[in-house]
């Protein structure tokens, strides 16, 4: 998670976001990846800078060309992402943003997360 101004373009921060993703534990041996393996991502990514940064990573970009193809074939991946964000809404505290801190903020929002996470390991083992 990383924060940055509302005002800001969503596709300047693709480079610190995925940076900031923790490393991700695999079932079988070895070592464990760092980053996941593929981005889906909606046509606000579709720069040629986006596709380099993931490609850097060694993240394979799937990312809706503008103009081409419609978003509606990342909807099956895309609904992880709003459901995640209508988790969040439900902290009132972070649907607007009262703190000036960021640092605040932030600690808030990992919090919410961190119930969020608790919630469905409840849900699922019970």
């Amino acid at each position: 998670m990383v924060l940055s101004g509302a005002n800001r373009n969503d596709s300047l921060m693709l480079a610190a976001t995925l940076d900031a993703v923790p490393g991700v534990r695999a079932w079988h041996r070895g070592r464990p990846r760092r980053r996941p393996a593929k981005l889906h991502a909606d046509k606000g990514y579709d720069h040629r800078r986006c596709r380099q940064e993931c490609r850097a990573r060694g993240i394979v970009p799937r990312i809706a060309p503008r103009g081409i193809e419609s978003s509606a074939r990342l909807g099956r991946h895309r609904w992880v992402i709003e459901r995640s964000f209508a988790w969040l809404n439900r902290f009132r505290r972070l649907t607007v943003r009262y703190e000036r801190r960021a640092d605040l903020h932030l600690a808030l929002t990992t919090i919410a997360c961190s119930i969020i996470c608790l919630r469905q390991i409840r849900r699922f083992c019970p």
